[in-house]
């Protein structure tokens, strides 16, 4: 993998670490989200230590010609433990705190193995890339390689049979997020099923080293995308659905503060716009203005037109909802028009009607509805208007 990847995709990790930290500092004490966090840490140091500049880097201010190797390695390790240790903290159960712990104790043990066998080993040829093929037949360094990889490959299948399985239990983001950590996870077990293919072709005396350096290598990094993806779906999943329905419903109340627009222009009644373009404030600022448009109206609504728009449409259809919304839509039309011409409410289009209650004032899904319902009522408003403003015939 080249390294302009690892530092995009560790610099990337690093920023769903960052936003995570006001979490972190509010819930301390949450295992579930203190293993999103490990996650989201082991996966940007996985990157970041396997690119070939850092392990210069770390090598040559080291002194020690492979010391990124065990590095590297303990950062796979960990990260493993902290697939793990998630699924476990996010699936719950009575055993939830001791199978966790057991998890983290055994990687603790793998780490310690891996530090110690690199200490006993003899590593002195630096190599940045095939360190696994390289040294797959030096004394205590192939140990090393092959406790890691086998440690990686145990993690990777625990955690996508655990998350598959469950996946078949459940729905929605939570079912999404399952299915693209089990994927991410099996992906993943490429990477430390190849490695062992080519250590073992290794000790047999073939050099299959391109398949730890190109092949293995590519598994590991969408793997890791993926499995990080899966834990964020179903935390980010909900949010960003509910910001969705906000810009939808913004985006259908438009004809309706259309509607209102002049009338809300004239009388300064437009509420102030939020700057920051939130989702929520926006569409609560269009509410707002819409009912102070239908606040200002209400003494120009033409009662015996919403209700005979009401009952004619509940006979037509026969649904209530829909016949409110367009008797509301209706009644909206013309009041706008009357206010625009002048007329007086009190003694006007008010005064012709039964003095009847209107229903309450319209919440956000019936103003959606009187949004719909708006420009098919426009017509038909203005002809029965025009109807009842013309001059009556010879008797």
């Amino acid at each position: 993998m080249s390294g302009w990847i690892n530092y995009v995709s560790c610099g990337i990790l690093g920023l769903g670490l960052l936003a995570k930290i006001p979490d972190l500092v509010r819930r301390r004490r949450d295992p579930f989200l203190l293993a999103i966090s490990c996650v989201l840490s082991f996966a940007a140091l996985c990157f970041l230590f396997s690119a070939p500049r850092t392990i210069g880097f770390i090598n040559s201010v080291s002194g020690v010609p492979n010391l990124a190797a065990p590095l590297t390695y303990g950062a796979i390790t960990a990260y493993s433990a902290a697939s793990l240790v998630l699924i476990v903290q996010w699936r719950g159960g009575p055993n939830t705190a001791r199978t966790a712990r057991n998890w983290i104790l055994g990687y603790a043990a793998v780490l310690g193995g891996v530090a110690a066998m690199f200490a006993l080993g003899r590593a002195p040829v630096e190599r940045r890339t095939d360190f696994d093929t390289y040294y797959a037949t030096t004394p205590y360094i192939a140990e090393l390689i092959v406790l890691y990889l086998v440690a990686h490959l145990v993690a990777v299948v625990v955690t996508a049979y655990r998350s598959l399985s469950w996946a078949r239990q459940v729905k929605g983001h939570l079912r999404a997020g399952l299915l693209m950590m089990g994927m991410g996870t099996v992906l993943g077990a490429g990477y430390s099923a190849i490695k062992i293919v080519a250590v073992v072709a290794r000790w047999r005396g073939h050099d299959w080293a391109r398949l730890g350096t190109t092949v293995s290598p590519a598994c590991a990094g969408l793997g890791a995308a993926l499995t990080v993806a899966g834990t964020v779906i179903p935390v980010a999943g909900p949010y960003l659905a509910n910001r969705a329905r906000c810009w939808r419903a913004y985006a259908r109340l438009g004809p309706l503060e259309g509607e209102l627009t002049e009338l809300l222009t004239r009388e300064c009644l437009r509420a102030p716009r939020p700057f920051w373009p939130s989702a929520t404030r926006w569409l609560t600022w269009r509410q707002t203005t819409i009912y102070n448009g239908l606040y200002y109206l209400e003494r120009y609504v033409d009662r015996a037109l919403y209700r005979d728009t009401y009952l004619g449409q509940l006979d037509a259809a026969g649904d209530a909802h829909r016949a409110e919304a367009v008797a509301w839509a209706t009644a909206i039309t013309a009041a706008t028009r009357a206010a625009g011409d002048g007329e007086d409410g009190e003694d006007g289009l008010m005064a012709v009607g039964v003095r009847e209650p209107l229903p309450a004032r319209p919440d956000l899904p019936a103003l959606l509805s009187i949004a719909d319902a708006l420009p098919g009522c426009r017509g038909v408003t203005a002809l029965r208007l025009d109807e009842s403003a013309a001059p009556a015939g010879p008797v």
